[in-house]
């Protein structure tokens, strides 16, 4: 029993190199930014930008964070347990 424990806690769930969360985050954060600018530039420059350079920023952020994350696997945690705490409203000098 102590073994799969410490095996589920050891290697976090990924995809494609990168701890669940991150992968999940990096997503989120990167299609909000999308449509974003991509609403920007059709009411304020009347122009179309190509989903394809957002889509190569996905891939060259998600590489970033496959590399940071193989020096540091429990990284995915480490921000899910800061997001936890944000939302909690507790003091950042307590959160560590």
């Amino acid at each position: 029993m102590k073994q799969q424990v410490l095996k589920a806690l050891a290697n976090p769930p990924r995809i494609f190199y990168v701890p669940y969360y991150l992968a999940v985050l990096n997503f989120v954060v990167q299609f909000i930014v999308f449509i974003a600018i991509y609403v920007a530039s059709l009411l304020f420059w009347n122009f179309e930008i190509q989903p394809l350079f957002f889509l190569i920023s996905v891939i060259v952020v998600h590489m970033f964070l496959a590399v940071y994350s193989r020096t540091d696997p429990q990284i995915g945690q480490i921000v899910l347990a800061r997001f936890q705490l944000l939302k909690r409203k507790i003091p950042r000098r307590l959160a560590a």
